[in-house]
């Protein structure tokens, strides 16, 4: 008999938390800013979408000012930041990505900036530039993990896709959670309206999970046959297939109440915590558990979240950060509403 000993050398996780951060935050800029230019393009003056706009507003100004933070701290530093300009690099999504998201959030910043002064005309415009720049956003950050083909469970065409999913569900979560500070909070035709758009972002993420599976058992996508693997190999992992299930059934099962409930301060800032929940917990799977899996060999890699500003200490000044900009724009909707609360600004 020969015992033989196996050794794995440790790496370094090449996804920081900031990644976690970042990609959850342009996912909710990246859909907030659809749903605002939806908001824009086909909800007439009066209508209950047009009360919706103060909080979509302020989702999109938080994602696009907060995002871009954790993207710099993610690179920490600055020369990579500066390389994608200098020596840019067509075949690569995230040297093409250099490009598209400063014209995004110049565009997202704009018409938070139009919708202040109020001129429905440029509104529209920028509203329609603003959308297909949001969808270049969402594609990129999309392809640019899809496209490491030695991570089966990155390699799929479904990432892109549950990716604009769950963002637009933790932006949904975030306007109602946003919309009770804000000045005249959240009207009854408003939280309805609300209901049923959660409601079929959730019903599109269960039918993009049916989708891989059958995808998967036809042979067309080697990710479901890894993650099996996965579910079958190591506790953990079918923990988080099992939590994953079970906010799903949260998110329905909280929505599918009268939307009445959501006028309710303490249910709407749970719903709206679930939503939001499940956006990010989505991400950290992806980017933290994905990397504890080797490419090659047995096992997982165990990782410990550092408790500094790579780490813990970063995710709750980000969160800080969200939470001040949450204060500034509240307080200036009340002190300083503008023309853009007026139902003109839709007109």
């Amino acid at each position: 008999m020969q015992i033989i000993e196996l050794l794995t050398p440790a790496y370094e996780a090449a996804w920081l938390p900031w990644a976690v951060q970042y990609f959850f935050l342009i996912g909710i800029a990246a859909t907030a800013a659809l749903t605002v230019a939806g908001l824009v393009l086909f909800a007439p003056a009066g209508a209950p979408a047009s009360g919706l706009m103060p909080a979509g507003i302020t989702v999109l100004a938080i994602g696009a000012i907060a995002a871009p933070v954790s993207l710099l701290a993610d690179l920490h530093q600055p020369g990579r930041f500066w390389h994608f300009y200098a020596h840019f690099t067509p075949w690569s999504w995230m040297s093409i990505g250099a490009f598209l998201l400063p014209v995004f959030l110049m565009l997202a910043m704009g018409l938070c900036l139009v919708w202040w002064l109020g001129r429905p005309a440029l509104l529209r415009v920028v509203a329609v530039l603003l959308a297909i720049s949001a969808v270049s956003i969402l594609v990129y950050t999309g392809f640019e993990v899809m496209i490491v083909r030695s991570r089966p469970l990155w390699n799929t065409i479904f990432l892109p896709l549950n990716f604009a999913l769950t963002g637009w569900l933790a932006t949904l979560g975030a306007m109602l959670w946003v919309a009770r500070w804000l000045p005249g909070g959240l009207t009854a035709a408003s939280a309805a309206l609300l209901r049923r758009l959660g409601l079929a972002a959730a019903a599109l993420l269960v039918l993009s999970a049916l989708l891989w599976v059958l995808s998967g058992q036809a042979g067309y996508d080697s990710s479901f046959h890894a993650a099996m693997r996965l579910f079958e190999l190591f506790p953990v992992w079918r923990l988080s297939l099992f939590g994953s299930a079970l906010a799903g059934c949260c998110v329905f099962g909280l929505l599918v109440r009268h939307s009445r409930f959501l006028l309710r301060p303490g249910y709407a800032s749970l719903v709206g915590f679930v939503m939001l929940a499940a956006g990010w917990i989505f991400r950290w799977i992806i980017f933290m558990a994905v990397q504890g899996v080797p490419k090659y060999g047995a096992g997982l890699y165990l990782y410990q979240m550092p408790l500094g500003s790579d780490g813990l200490l970063g995710m709750v000044g980000v969160l800080g950060l969200c939470v001040a900009l949450v204060a500034i724009a509240a307080a200036l909707l009340e002190h300083f509403p503008g023309r853009g609360m007026q139902e003109v600004s839709l007109a």
